[in-house]
C-alpha cells in the first residue's frame, strides 16, 4: 500500500492516509489502499481503529479534483460507487472505527469522518461539502450521513450552500464529538481508543451492530434486533467472567484472542 499505512498496538490499529502533499486527497489508488488496510486488520488481534491523516493540515481535503475533471458521466458514477462501497465498508466493520480529524475534513474527507462511529477533531478542524460549488452533487454519502447526523436542515443549509465550519461549530450541531488542541488530538483519540479495547469485544461488536442497523428500522423491529444481539452475549466467556467476577468481586480474566464465544 503506497497511500496508506497502518500500526497496531496495544490492540488498536492507527490507519493513517498517507498523500500529505496532496493533503491526503482521495483518488481511486487511494481509496483502494484504504480498503485493503481495513481488510488487512487482525480482527482477532485488534479491538478499535483509528483514522487520520498524515501532515498538520490535513484529514482528507477531498476527492482528487483532477482526477475528476475529464470524467465522463459513467466514470462519475463508478466513481461515486468506489467511494460509497469503501465508505460502507468502513461503516459496518465490526470494529468500532474513530477517525482523528487533524485538519481539513471536506468533501470525501467529511465524508469519510461520517462513516466513522466516533468524530475526534482538532481545532484548527473545517468540515464541509463544498461540492455545488463545483457543479457536482456530494458523492460518498455527503448528503445521506451529514442529515442523519445533524439534522434535514442544518445539512442542506451546509450543501447547497457550500459552507465549511469550524471545529467548534460541528461541535455545536454534533457533527463530532469533542475537539482538542492539535497536539493532544491523537492522545485522545488513542485513550478513547483503548478504553473501548478493554471491553467485551463481542458485547462491544454487537452494540455497533444494534446502533447502525437499528437506526433505520421502526422500533419494533429495532428492539428485536437488539433483543437478539443481547441475547447472543449470553453464554460467551466475557459474560460468564464479568458477570461472575462482578459478582464475586474478582478481576476478570480475559481469554488469551478473541473469539465468538
Amino acid at each position: 500500500m503506497s497511500f496508506v499505512t497502518c500500526e497496531v498496538q496495544d490492540r488498536v490499529a492507527v490507519v493513517t492516509i498517507n498523500r500529505p502533499e496532496a493533503l491526503n486527497a482521495l483518488n481511486p489508488d487511494v481509496l483502494a489502499d484504504l480498503k485493503a488496510a481495513f481488510e488487512g486488520i487482525d480482527q482477532d488481534e485488534v479491538r478499535c481503529v483509528v483514522l487520520t491523516g498524515a501532515g498538520e493540515k490535513s484529514f482528507v481535503a477531498g476527492a482528487d479534483i483532477g482526477s475528476m475533471s475529464t470524467m465522463t458521466k459513467a466514470e462519475g458514477q463508478e466513481f461515486g460507487k468506489l467511494g460509497n462501497d469503501i465508505f460502507l465498508f468502513i461503516e459496518t466493520f465490526p470494529l468500532p472505527v474513530i477517525a482523528a480529524v487533524n485538519g481539513f475534513a471536506l468533501g470525501g474527507g467529511n465524508e469519510l469522518a461520517m462513516s466513522c462511529d466516533i468524530r475526534l477533531a482538532a481545532e484548527n478542524a473545517v468540515f464541509g461539502q463544498p461540492e455545488v460549488g463545483l457543479g457536482i452533487t456530494p458523492g460518498f454519502g455527503g448528503t445521506q450521513r451529514l442529515a442523519r447526523l445533524v439534522s434535514p436542515g442544518m445539512a442542506k443549509q451546509l450543501v447547497y450552500a457550500a459552507t465549511n465550519i469550524d471545529a467548534a461549530e460541528a461541535l455545536r450541531i454534533g457533527l463530532v464529538n469533542a475537539v482538542h488542541p492539535a497536539d493532544e488530538l491523537m492522545a485522545a483519540a488513542l485513550k478513547l481508543a483503548g478504553r473501548i479495547a478493554k471491553q467485551a469485544p463481542i458485547a462491544v461488536r454487537n452494540c455497533k451492530r444494534a446502533i447502525n442497523e437499528g437506526l433505520d428500522l421502526p422500533i419494533e423491529q429495532a428492539v428485536e434486533l437488539e433483543e437478539r444481539l443481547f441475547g447472543d452475549c449470553f453464554e460467551t466467556h466475557d459474560q460468564q467472567e464479568g458477570m461472575g467476577c462482578f459478582l464475586s468481586k474478582d478481576k476478570p480474566k480475559p481469554k488469551p484472542q478473541f473469539t465468538n464465544n
